[in-house]
């Protein structure tokens, strides 16, 4: 089975820890584990576990879905090509990316009312509200996720590379979250000034950075590039990627 391409995988765990520090994100990270945080010192970490467990199986299902309607794997890359450019566009696109985030807005609703009946004091229901806080933050983050399910595609739908692209993109969204969680009012303060400031500037780069992606792909650009890089990894990080 050929290996999954190391760029999706970086780009993933870049665009899930984007999803966490984007500005309408990240002042809420506070209101969502405050009181986790005060009923159980570890719900933070079992919210971030949701998190992963529930991009994965996403990722898998997809990978399953894929590979059970059988169409071709270059079509389906094109596709994924496409939607990388698309989502790029949004996310460079003030008014595309709005637009985006009124679509969400139900999905994003639909969630919360279903969060808001979950005892986030205790483990299973910290774990339960992470795994759906994807959801609830679609309205924002929907570019950063739509990306991540792109590159599924790039990857020809194969199931174990699913869940692994989606599980990646959930570790990223994760690490903000549980370090967040534990940092002090002090350090929140700073970096919430910091991130505010910069977040914008680094979607816009990410946005670039996805457009280029797509037109890689659809060119065939990035398999000569994903060779090149292969060469210069070390020979144990090119053996982890070969066995997904």
């Amino acid at each position: 089975m050929p290996e999954i391409a190391i760029s999706s995988l970086g780009i993933s765990l870049l665009a899930g820890s984007l999803t966490t520090l984007s500005p309408c994100v990240f002042p809420l990270i506070p209101l969502v584990v405050g009181s986790a945080v005060q009923a159980n010192r570890m719900a933070p970490v079992a919210m971030g576990l949701g998190m992963v467990l529930s991009f994965t199986l996403v990722g898998v299902f997809l990978g399953t879905l894929g590979a059970a309607l059988g169409i071709d794997g270059d079509s389906v890359r094109a596709f994924g090509g496409w939607m990388l450019v698309v989502f790029g566009a949004v996310m460079l696109v003030p008014q595309l990316d709005q637009a985006f985030a009124r679509l969400m807005s139900p999905v994003a609703s639909g969630a919360n009312n279903v969060t808001s009946r979950l005892n986030s004091g205790s483990l299973l229901g910290a774990m339960g509200l992470g795994a759906l806080l994807g959801l609830v933050w679609s309205p924002c983050s929907g570019p950063l996720l739509a990306t991540a399910l792109s590159l599924v595609a790039t990857e020809n739908g194969a199931i174990s590379r699913g869940g692994a692209i989606l599980g990646i993109f959930g570790v990223g969204a994760a690490i903000p979250l549980v370090l967040i969680s534990y940092a002090s009012r002090g350090f929140m303060n700073s970096s919430r000034q910091w991130v505010l400031k910069q977040a914008y500037k680094i979607k816009y780069g990410f946005g670039v950075l996805i457009l280029l992606v797509g037109i890689s792909i659809l060119t065939g650009f990035d398999k000569r590039l994903e060779a090149v890089l292969v060469s210069l990894m070390p020979e144990a990080w090119v053996s982890l990627t070969t066995k997904f």
